[in-house]
């Protein structure tokens, strides 16, 4: 069993909002969990949390989204940003240092924190980071996602989701025929075909374009004292984020390790696709308990 508290850290431009998850017991000795997705906020851990009722986690908002309202009159996601502002969380739990395990943009940020903090993170877990500049064909894959808000631009979120639903799926490298296929339907993918004229959405529009554009610190991140694993899906082999991940790691020296399910394997049916929690909690637990 465990509490929750909720808190709001004022930090430069933004009130960062977090939640604390503390056992009713001792925590047998375990690190402070801080799980982290981008664009994700802290709901997305809804369902793997839970499993960790021996320790303290912590989920927060990242800059901008959710809960957290930013004050700085900017609407971009970058990994130097919400790596700064994790280091102000991680010194204002006063746990450090802390074992994190980070999602998609949320890991991207987490290996920027390492390579800037390296005394913040005992064990990183990054699951399939969105890296393209790791690919042997960026070129392509940085095309591909052009014409992903290239379409949210032209038609709105369903456009946008159905082109950005193409791109994850597709698998091996974005060669001529990715880009001869005709447009994906965003009603195949039970999207809305209407345009609701919104243009902010932080997956779709270019605020994040800095998350996959990010150039990991190879020796910044291999000299750094925290352990560091790559993360990969059993069910995402060939696609986008599994290539990003197994060149990530690659690029640090290492394999990526094979977690259960998919990108969003340790969610619940609430947000889509139903991934595995249990089964992913308890590799996570594996994982970090083998540091």
């Amino acid at each position: 069993m465990t509490t929750m508290e909720t808190h709001t850290l004022a930090a430069p431009g933004v009130d960062l909002v977090y939640d604390v998850r503390s056992p009713l017991s001792a925590s047998g000795g375990h690190r402070t969990l801080l799980m982290i997705g981008q664009p994700m906020t802290a709901e997305g851990f809804n369902a793997l949390a839970p499993h960790f009722t021996d320790r303290t986690v912590v989920t927060y908002d990242p800059r901008g989204l959710g809960r957290s309202v930013r004050s700085d009159g900017r609407s971009d996601h970058t990994p130097q940003q919400q790596a700064a502002d994790l280091h102000l969380l991680i010194e204002t739990l006063g746990s450090g240092p802390v074992d994190v395990f980070a999602s998609s943009g949320g890991a991207v940020t987490a290996l920027e924190l390492v390579a800037s903090h390296p005394g913040d993170v005992a064990t990183l877990v990054a699951h399939e980071p969105p890296i393209t500049t790791v690919l042997p064909d960026a070129a392509a894959a940085e095309r591909a996602q052009a014409a992903v808000h290239e379409a949210y631009q032209a038609k709105g979120m369903g456009a946008g989701m159905a082109a950005f639903m193409a791109l994850v799926s597709w698998q091996g490298e974005f060669t001529d025929a990715y880009f001869a296929q005709p447009a994906p339907d965003p009603a195949a993918f039970g999207l809305p075909t209407e345009d609701d004229g919104s243009r902010d959405d932080p997956l779709l529009s270019k605020a994040s374009g800095t998350v996959t554009d990010y150039r990991p610190d190879a020796a910044a991140l291999t000299a750094a004292p925290t352990r560091i694993v790559i993360a990969v899906g059993e069910e995402t082999e060939g696609t986008y984020t599994a290539r990003t991940a197994v060149a990530t790691a690659a690029l640090l020296g290492q394999e990526a390790v094979v977690f259960p399910s998919h990108h969003g394997g340790f969610m619940d049916g609430e947000f889509g696709y139903a991934g595995k929690p249990a089964e992913f909690a308890a590799k996570l637990r594996e994982v970090l308990d083998a540091g």
